[in-house]
């Protein structure tokens, strides 16, 4: 499946016509310096719009990405360095990079949440296992003509997936390909697991070499600022404890001991709650207790856009494996932007203990959701 295009925003007619004119009468030499004013002026624009008074570290990747887009479209286009973004949860750096990608001057890019992304690539090696070359045949199919290739949410957990993402690393560079990146560790905070982290050391090696690493900060966590939640679905979502039976009834949610509906995701057997049009319902056990994966989610996700997760336990007192499987899912529904009504027993705070390491994007996301207690 393509990747999704990001929401249009309200700034994108005037600078589809900004476009137009910097294209129209302009001498060659002058491609440089339109682009990069293009890149500052779009991001100037969108923070006054939203009220946003752009951090040291946010001007320093804002310049830098004005220096990209110059080379990239300069009189002698060349690729630049690649691009890392690292920083604490809700500093902007999501933002940034979908600002870079709709500022840029061209229709030959991508920007994909990188669960997205790794989930077709390990389908497509899969559908091409028989070819010589998997993966090339793989981004052939996947990248097309594509020059910038943005992704958002990077991280890794599996040594498996570790070994690929040295591939396909050294592939899209070879390919040309500007690549920008975003991820709340620095590369030498990939991977963390003992076991497998210097075996994860040539990605942390070409990462250093062929990117420019920057660090995101600032005090504010934009994720709060109300004027990102209009128009987004997601937030638009409910957190219900204790989830009585007179909540259930309210909110026409289903009942705690509603039975199991046999389900199939492609070729997968699962057992829902709920599943009526475009709303589906699971308990936590059934989604995450089992040996669901990112790529059943994103499936879900083509198929339903309201979701209930019922029956969230205490975090901390579930495996590694299950909090692992709750993150990915929570990360899934926040990119592909589907309204979540979960309910648990606790408050939310208290609900999400636990050890993965990437539970504090989770907290971050899922605190945006309104409380009903």
């Amino acid at each position: 499946m393509p990747p999704q295009a990001p929401k249009r925003s309200p700034l994108t007619p005037r600078w589809s016509a900004l476009r137009r004119w910097f294209a129209k009468g302009r001498p060659a030499n002058a491609g440089q310096d339109a682009s990069a004013r293009m890149v500052r002026e779009y991001f100037r624009h969108k923070a006054q719009a939203q009220g946003y008074t752009l951090s040291h570290s946010q001007q320093r990747v804002i310049d830098c990405m004005a220096q990209q887009a110059s080379l990239l479209f300069g009189a002698r286009a060349q690729t630049p360095p690649s691009l890392y973004l690292h920083g604490a949860v809700g500093r902007g750096k999501s933002w940034l990079l979908d600002g870079f990608f709709q500022a840029l001057p061209t229709t030959q890019k991508q920007r994909v949440h990188f669960h997205d992304f790794f989930a077709r690539l390990h389908q497509g090696m899969f559908e091409h296992r028989a070819q010589d070359d998997a993966l090339a045949v793989t981004l052939d199919a996947l990248l097309h003509d594509c020059r910038v290739l943005c992704f958002d949410e990077f991280h890794v957990h599996d040594i498996g997936d570790a070994m690929l993402i040295t591939r396909l690393f050294k592939a899209l560079f070879q390919r040309g390909i500007l690549l920008l990146v975003t991820s709340n560790y620095p590369p030498e905070g990939l991977l963390p697991n003992p076991l497998y982290h210097a075996r994860f050391k040539p990605v942390i090696d070409l990462i250093n070499a062929r990117m420019q690493v920057m660090e995101v900060g600032g005090p504010h966590d934009y994720r709060s600022h109300a004027s990102n939640h209009a128009h987004q679905l997601f937030t638009q979502g409910h957190y219900v404890w204790p989830a009585t039976a007179t909540q259930r009834q309210a909110l026409n949610l289903p009942p705690q001991d509603a039975p199991a509906i046999a389900l199939t995701v492609g070729n997968r057997p699962f057992q829902a709650r709920l599943c009526e049009g475009r709303s589906i319902g699971f308990t936590f056990n059934d989604i995450c207790e089992q040996p669901t994966a990112v790529m059943d989610y994103l499936e879900l996700c083509r198929q339903f856009d309201r979701w209930i997760i019922d029956d969230l336990p205490e975090l901390g007192e579930c495996s590694i494996a299950a909090q692992q499987r709750f993150i990915n899912l929570i990360d899934v529904l926040y990119d592909q932007d589907k309204h979540l009504t979960l309910l648990g027993r606790l408050p939310l705070r208290e609900a999400l203990g636990g050890n993965a390491i990437d539970l504090a994007r989770t907290r971050s996301r899922l605190g945006q959701l309104q409380e009903i207690h």
